[in-house]
């Protein structure tokens, strides 16, 4: 019998009302990078940008007394050729993302991740696990997959989470020169940060995933076919 096991995740986007979440699954047996590349789709991320992946647990107070705030247990980074502008806040027992293998953390509740994108604009998903299946529980499922969500994601490059408002708020009242400047930066009319299409999301987890590997530990640039795919560009054919 196989010790595999699909692990079920309950995330959101950290700070951003109203919630942006997935819940989903995937195998044990990936990188935590892969997991990380994972999430990124899920939240419309497209690895311009540097990426972490943090294990958190929580923090008991001396006295015993369970605390808010999380306690790192490691900090996961994938090599790269770029100085870290956060260099000291890293652990230090950073490890490397791409040689880490996800059933490796022992993760159990209430532990959860963090995935750490861009630390620019500070994008942040928290991830929670909640259940954990052995894969005979779950035959012939295509991994990974998202199971229900709700709220659209991140914008690339929009000034973080409050950007992400100002630019939810200027679509939803599609008038001033506010909505006009992002209206001709994105390149689009509409825009809805509630939108979330559950079908063509796991389409995207067969693809995506894959070439953002390709992007982080090959250093291989997209292709064209790779950015178009990106882009949604399949949904104006």
């Amino acid at each position: 019998m196989s010790d595999k096991k699909i692990y079920q995740f309950y995330s959101e986007l950290e700070d951003f009302k109203p919630k942006i979440w997935r819940r989903f699954q995937v195998s044990d047996d990936i990188t935590v990078a892969e997991f990380g590349y994972i999430v990124m789709t899920m939240y419309e991320m497209m690895a311009s940008h540097l990426l972490a992946i943090e294990h958190e647990r929580p923090f008991f107070t001396p006295s015993g007394r369970l605390s808010k705030r999380m306690e790192l247990l490691c900090r996961y980074d994938i090599p790269n050729d770029f100085k870290d502008p956060f260099e000291d806040l890293k652990s230090w027992n950073s490890e490397d993302a791409t040689k880490t293998k996800l059933s490796t953390l022992e993760i159990e509740t209430p532990s959860r991740l963090l995935v750490w994108y861009d630390f620019g604009d500070d994008w942040r998903v928290i991830l929670k696990l909640e259940k954990v299946f052995e894969v005979e529980e779950l035959p012939n499922v295509e991994l990974p997959r998202v199971l229900e969500g709700k709220g659209y994601g991140i914008v690339e490059d929009c000034g973080g989470i409050w950007g992400l408002y100002d630019l939810a708020q200027a679509f939803k009242e599609k008038e001033g020169e506010t909505y006009e400047e992002l209206s001709e930066w994105l390149g689009v009319e509409d825009f809805d940060i509630t939108a979330f299409d559950i079908n063509d999301m796991n389409f995207r987890l067969t693809k995506i995933p894959q070439i953002y590997k390709k992007i982080y530990e090959d250093k291989i640039s997209p292709t064209k076919k790779s950015i178009e795919l990106i882009e949604r560009k399949y949904l104006k054919k």
